[in-house]
């Protein structure tokens, strides 16, 4: 086993999942069951199953398209998600408008 590839890929996985968003929806749902058990288990085999799509899709699309390519790909992907997500939050809203929706009476 590749221990350094193995640490490296666990620093970065875990540093990216502290505090984003399915930390967040992890933290509420454990807030609102008395079974944190079983919603640990649940979020870990998602993120197990997730990931193992992930590096299945990853190892088949290097054997077609090369590592720089797929770097490239998905720092291309960021970019843009980043950029639409910047160009929205600096856009104000119109007056009136509700992101939820209209508000009740």
């Amino acid at each position: 086993m590749d221990l350094p590839l193995l640490a490296s890929t666990f620093a970065t996985v875990f540093l990216a999942e502290l505090g984003d968003k399915t930390q967040l929806a992890i933290v509420t749902i454990s807030g609102t069951s008395s079974r944190s058990g079983a919603v640990f288990a649940g979020s870990s085999l998602a993120l197990v199953l997730a990931s193992l799509l992930g590096a299945a899709a990853g190892g088949s699309l290097s054997s077609v398209i090369g590592p720089d390519v797929l770097q490239l790909a998905a720092s291309v992907g960021f970019l843009v998600i980043g950029s639409r997500l910047l160009i929205k939050a600096s856009r104000p809203e119109p007056d009136g408008a509700n992101a939820d929706g209209p508000e009740a009476p």
